[in-house]
Protein backbone atom coordinates (compact mmCIF):
# COMPACT_ATOMS: atom_id res chain seq x y z
CA UNK A 1 0.00 0.00 0.00
CA UNK A 2 1.42 3.28 -0.82
CA UNK A 3 1.25 5.43 1.43
CA UNK A 4 1.16 9.77 1.12
CA UNK A 5 0.12 10.49 4.70
CA UNK A 6 1.38 14.70 5.05
CA UNK A 7 1.71 14.98 1.41
CA UNK A 8 -0.20 17.49 -0.22
CA UNK A 9 -1.93 16.90 -3.93
CA UNK A 10 -3.24 19.08 -6.19
CA UNK A 11 -4.88 17.58 -9.52
CA UNK A 12 -5.94 19.76 -12.30
CA UNK A 13 -9.23 18.17 -14.42
CA UNK A 14 -10.38 16.19 -11.28
CA UNK A 15 -14.00 16.40 -11.73
CA UNK A 16 -13.94 12.96 -13.73
CA UNK A 17 -12.32 10.73 -15.42
CA UNK A 18 -8.41 10.20 -15.21
CA UNK A 19 -8.35 13.03 -12.59
CA UNK A 20 -11.44 12.02 -10.64
CA UNK A 21 -10.18 8.56 -9.96
CA UNK A 22 -6.61 10.03 -9.40
CA UNK A 23 -7.99 12.07 -6.46
CA UNK A 24 -9.94 9.53 -4.60
CA UNK A 25 -6.43 7.29 -5.23
CA UNK A 26 -4.41 10.45 -3.53
CA UNK A 27 -6.93 10.65 -0.99
CA UNK A 28 -7.30 6.76 0.04
CA UNK A 29 -3.47 7.23 0.47
CA UNK A 30 -3.77 9.56 2.77
CA UNK A 31 -3.11 12.96 1.36
CA UNK A 32 -4.91 16.22 1.37
CA UNK A 33 -6.08 16.81 -2.01
CA UNK A 34 -6.63 19.77 -3.40
CA UNK A 35 -9.02 19.02 -6.74
CA UNK A 36 -9.30 21.58 -8.85
CA UNK A 37 -11.38 21.71 -12.57
CA UNK A 38 -13.51 24.30 -14.28
CA UNK A 39 -16.64 22.76 -14.02
CA UNK A 40 -18.11 23.91 -10.60
CA UNK A 41 -20.68 20.94 -10.35
CA UNK A 42 -18.32 18.19 -10.88
CA UNK A 43 -16.22 19.55 -7.69
CA UNK A 44 -19.57 19.84 -6.04
CA UNK A 45 -20.08 16.42 -5.62
CA UNK A 46 -16.44 15.35 -5.42
CA UNK A 47 -16.05 17.51 -1.96
CA UNK A 48 -20.02 16.18 -0.91
CA UNK A 49 -19.22 12.59 -1.25
CA UNK A 50 -15.47 12.57 0.06
CA UNK A 51 -12.98 14.51 1.96
CA UNK A 52 -11.29 16.83 -1.05
CA UNK A 53 -10.78 20.49 -1.10
CA UNK A 54 -11.89 22.17 -4.17
CA UNK A 55 -11.42 25.09 -6.23
CA UNK A 56 -12.87 26.31 -9.44
CA UNK A 57 -9.80 26.60 -12.10
CA UNK A 58 -9.53 27.70 -15.34
CA UNK A 59 -6.19 26.38 -16.27
CA UNK A 60 -6.23 28.87 -19.43
CA UNK A 61 -6.35 31.39 -17.14
CA UNK A 62 -2.74 32.17 -15.94
CA UNK A 63 -4.34 34.70 -13.23
CA UNK A 64 -5.90 32.25 -12.09
CA UNK A 65 -3.36 29.74 -11.58
CA UNK A 66 -1.31 32.69 -10.10
CA UNK A 67 -4.04 33.17 -7.97
CA UNK A 68 -4.44 29.86 -6.93
CA UNK A 69 -1.10 29.07 -5.84
CA UNK A 70 -1.08 32.11 -3.91
CA UNK A 71 -3.94 30.75 -2.00
CA UNK A 72 -2.50 27.07 -1.43
CA UNK A 73 0.95 27.67 -0.95
CA UNK A 74 3.62 24.78 -0.93
CA UNK A 75 2.37 21.16 -2.53
CA UNK A 76 4.10 18.13 -2.61
CA UNK A 77 2.27 16.60 -5.58
CA UNK A 78 1.37 18.24 -8.41
CA UNK A 79 -1.13 16.25 -11.29
CA UNK A 80 -1.19 18.22 -14.38
CA UNK A 81 -4.39 15.97 -16.28
CA UNK A 82 -6.49 19.32 -17.90
CA UNK A 83 -6.32 18.07 -21.87
CA UNK A 84 -8.74 17.30 -24.99
CA UNK A 85 -8.17 15.63 -28.01
CA UNK A 86 -9.25 17.03 -30.99
CA UNK A 87 -9.79 14.37 -34.01
CA UNK A 88 -8.56 14.83 -37.70
CA UNK A 89 -4.92 15.26 -39.89
CA UNK A 90 -2.83 18.26 -40.67
CA UNK A 91 -5.57 18.97 -43.20
CA UNK A 92 -8.06 19.15 -40.93
CA UNK A 93 -6.49 21.00 -38.40
CA UNK A 94 -7.46 24.96 -38.11
CA UNK A 95 -5.16 27.34 -36.67
CA UNK A 96 -7.07 27.75 -33.48
CA UNK A 97 -7.44 24.25 -33.33
CA UNK A 98 -3.44 24.23 -33.24
CA UNK A 99 -3.57 27.22 -30.58
CA UNK A 100 -6.32 25.45 -28.09
CA UNK A 101 -4.46 22.24 -27.68
CA UNK A 102 -1.21 23.63 -27.50
CA UNK A 103 -2.58 26.06 -24.76
CA UNK A 104 -4.71 23.44 -22.52
CA UNK A 105 -2.62 20.27 -23.14
CA UNK A 106 0.50 21.77 -22.59
CA UNK A 107 0.64 25.22 -22.19
CA UNK A 108 -1.50 24.74 -18.91
CA UNK A 109 1.33 22.06 -17.36
CA UNK A 110 3.57 23.86 -17.89
CA UNK A 111 1.94 27.27 -16.26
CA UNK A 112 0.65 25.63 -13.44
CA UNK A 113 4.65 23.84 -13.07
CA UNK A 114 5.82 27.09 -13.05
CA UNK A 115 3.09 28.28 -10.28
CA UNK A 116 3.97 25.18 -7.84
CA UNK A 117 7.38 24.67 -8.79
CA UNK A 118 9.27 27.14 -6.34
CA UNK A 119 7.63 25.96 -3.40
CA UNK A 120 9.00 21.93 -4.07
CA UNK A 121 12.41 23.44 -4.65
CA UNK A 122 12.52 25.17 -1.66
CA UNK A 123 11.43 21.95 0.23
CA UNK A 124 13.80 19.86 -1.31
CA UNK A 125 11.09 17.55 -2.34
CA UNK A 126 7.85 17.58 -5.04
CA UNK A 127 6.79 14.90 -7.45
CA UNK A 128 5.37 16.22 -10.84
CA UNK A 129 3.02 14.05 -13.11
CA UNK A 130 1.94 14.87 -16.68
CA UNK A 131 -0.43 13.10 -18.09
CA UNK A 132 0.65 12.83 -21.76
CA UNK A 133 -0.71 10.05 -24.26
CA UNK A 134 0.28 7.05 -26.22
CA UNK A 135 -0.90 9.30 -29.40
CA UNK A 136 2.22 11.60 -28.92
CA UNK A 137 6.10 10.86 -29.92
CA UNK A 138 5.88 7.65 -28.99
CA UNK A 139 3.23 6.37 -31.18
CA UNK A 140 1.54 7.76 -34.42
CA UNK A 141 -2.27 7.62 -33.77
CA UNK A 142 -4.26 8.18 -37.21
CA UNK A 143 -6.57 11.54 -37.09
CA UNK A 144 -4.73 12.77 -33.59
CA UNK A 145 -2.58 14.83 -35.53
CA UNK A 146 -2.68 18.35 -33.22
CA UNK A 147 -3.94 15.69 -30.21
CA UNK A 148 -0.12 14.01 -30.62
CA UNK A 149 2.15 16.90 -31.06
CA UNK A 150 1.13 18.80 -28.27
CA UNK A 151 1.18 15.30 -25.99
CA UNK A 152 4.90 14.91 -27.61
CA UNK A 153 5.65 18.87 -26.50
CA UNK A 154 4.24 17.27 -22.51
CA UNK A 155 6.72 14.51 -23.01
CA UNK A 156 9.48 16.29 -24.52
CA UNK A 157 8.58 18.82 -20.85
CA UNK A 158 8.58 16.41 -18.69
CA UNK A 159 12.18 15.38 -19.67
CA UNK A 160 13.62 18.91 -19.26
CA UNK A 161 12.26 19.40 -16.36
CA UNK A 162 13.09 16.43 -14.93
CA UNK A 163 16.68 16.62 -16.40
CA UNK A 164 16.79 20.44 -14.86
CA UNK A 165 15.64 19.35 -11.19
CA UNK A 166 16.92 15.94 -10.73
CA UNK A 167 19.82 16.73 -7.94
CA UNK A 168 17.02 19.29 -6.30
CA UNK A 169 14.91 16.59 -4.80
CA UNK A 170 11.94 17.36 -7.63
CA UNK A 171 11.07 14.29 -10.05
CA UNK A 172 8.60 14.98 -13.04
CA UNK A 173 7.25 11.68 -15.06
CA UNK A 174 4.74 11.42 -17.63
CA UNK A 175 1.73 9.05 -17.75
CA UNK A 176 0.66 7.90 -21.01
CA UNK A 177 -2.38 6.06 -21.34
CA UNK A 178 -4.01 3.86 -23.83
CA UNK A 179 -7.96 4.43 -24.45
CA UNK A 180 -9.49 4.68 -21.27
CA UNK A 181 -13.29 4.37 -20.05
CA UNK A 182 -14.47 8.31 -19.57
CA UNK A 183 -16.96 10.47 -20.09
CA UNK A 184 -14.83 12.05 -22.59
CA UNK A 185 -14.44 8.81 -24.38
CA UNK A 186 -18.28 8.34 -24.64
CA UNK A 187 -18.45 12.12 -26.14
CA UNK A 188 -16.06 10.77 -28.99
CA UNK A 189 -17.50 7.43 -29.55
CA UNK A 190 -21.07 9.68 -29.87
CA UNK A 191 -19.66 12.48 -32.08
CA UNK A 192 -17.45 9.89 -34.46
CA UNK A 193 -21.17 7.79 -34.93
CA UNK A 194 -22.77 10.86 -36.27
CA UNK A 195 -20.05 11.71 -38.51
CA UNK A 196 -19.39 8.30 -40.13
CA UNK A 197 -22.78 6.94 -39.64
CA UNK A 198 -21.67 3.90 -37.94
CA UNK A 199 -23.41 2.85 -34.87
CA UNK A 200 -22.06 3.78 -31.19
CA UNK A 201 -21.24 -0.09 -30.81
CA UNK A 202 -19.58 -0.03 -33.78
CA UNK A 203 -17.22 2.76 -32.56
CA UNK A 204 -16.83 1.66 -29.96
CA UNK A 205 -15.31 -1.35 -30.91
CA UNK A 206 -12.69 0.35 -33.14
CA UNK A 207 -11.44 1.81 -29.99
CA UNK A 208 -11.16 -1.33 -28.05
CA UNK A 209 -9.35 -3.23 -31.30
CA UNK A 210 -6.87 -1.03 -30.90
CA UNK A 211 -5.60 -2.43 -27.43
CA UNK A 212 -4.12 -5.84 -28.08
CA UNK A 213 -5.42 -6.74 -24.20
CA UNK A 214 -9.18 -6.33 -25.86
CA UNK A 215 -10.24 -4.10 -23.56
CA UNK A 216 -10.35 -0.29 -22.49
CA UNK A 217 -8.50 1.01 -19.48
CA UNK A 218 -9.86 1.72 -16.42
CA UNK A 219 -9.02 5.26 -15.13
CA UNK A 220 -8.65 3.72 -11.60
CA UNK A 221 -5.34 1.84 -13.67
CA UNK A 222 -3.76 5.04 -14.35
CA UNK A 223 -4.63 6.47 -11.27
CA UNK A 224 -2.62 3.27 -9.65
CA UNK A 225 0.06 4.69 -11.85
CA UNK A 226 0.83 8.02 -10.55
CA UNK A 227 0.24 6.92 -6.92
CA UNK A 228 3.42 4.83 -7.80
CA UNK A 229 4.79 8.20 -9.00
CA UNK A 230 3.65 10.26 -6.31
CA UNK A 231 4.90 7.91 -3.56
CA UNK A 232 8.14 7.27 -1.69
CA UNK A 233 8.59 3.99 -3.68
CA UNK A 234 8.78 5.58 -7.30
CA UNK A 235 11.94 8.14 -5.62
CA UNK A 236 14.05 6.56 -8.40
CA UNK A 237 12.16 7.43 -10.91
CA UNK A 238 12.39 10.59 -13.11
CA UNK A 239 12.01 11.93 -16.28
CA UNK A 240 9.87 8.42 -17.67
CA UNK A 241 7.11 7.85 -20.08
CA UNK A 242 5.01 5.62 -18.51
CA UNK A 243 2.72 3.57 -20.63
CA UNK A 244 -0.18 2.12 -19.42
CA UNK A 245 -2.03 1.15 -22.68
CA UNK A 246 -3.09 -2.02 -22.73
CA UNK A 247 -0.21 -3.33 -24.70
CA UNK A 248 -0.57 -0.77 -27.74
CA UNK A 249 3.21 -0.12 -27.60
CA UNK A 250 4.12 -3.55 -27.53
Amino acid sequence: MFDLSGRTALLTAAGQGIGRATALAFLKAGARVIATDINAEALRTLAEENQCETHVLDVLDDKQITALAANVGKIDILFNCAGYVHTGSILNCSDDDWDFAFRLNCRASFKMTQAFLPGMLAQRWGSIINIASIASSTRGIPNRFVYGASKAAVIGMTKAIAADYIAEGVRCNAICPGTVESPSLRQRIAAQSNASGKSLAEVEKMFIDRQPMGRLGYASEIAAAALFLASEEGSFTSGTTFNVDGGMTI
